[in-house]
């Protein structure tokens, strides 16, 4: 069993930041690459940024430049910085990770999500 655990999300005005973490924990023997999604009311889920193993990172053009990707490996966390928030931005995040555990594939384990909600 993996669990992905979110923290860091909450209210903030336009303009302010917040930073998101996800820590992997189980029976993990690697992960490959894990990112950030979000859904807001009414939208499909998007995914916002991506990192792999090695640390190569995309992002979607709506938060380029504003937020960034990270992750500790000796961890198994990821974490997303958001800076220049918009009301925009108020969705649900999501952290999703490629795991392997053993077995012949890896794993897409999902955490429960963590609400953003800029103030305009």
């Amino acid at each position: 069993q993996v669990q992905l655990v979110e923290s860091g999300g909450g209210l903030v005005q336009a303009g302010g930041s917040l930073r998101l973490s996800c820590a992997a924990s189980g029976r993990i023997l690697s992960i490959n690459a894990m990112k950030w999604h979000r859904q807001a009311p009414g939208k499909q889920r998007e995914l916002v940024a991506a990192i792999t193993s090695g640390g190569s990172t995309n992002y979607a053009d709506s938060v380029k430049g504003r937020f960034t990707i990270s992750r500790d490996n000796a961890k198994n966390t990821v974490y997303l910085e958001m800076n220049s928030l918009k009301p925009e931005d108020t969705a649900v995040y999501y952290c999703n990770a490629d795991v392997y555990s053993g077995g012949t594939y890896y794993l897409s384990a999902w955490g429960q999500g963590t609400q953003v909600t800029v103030s305009s």
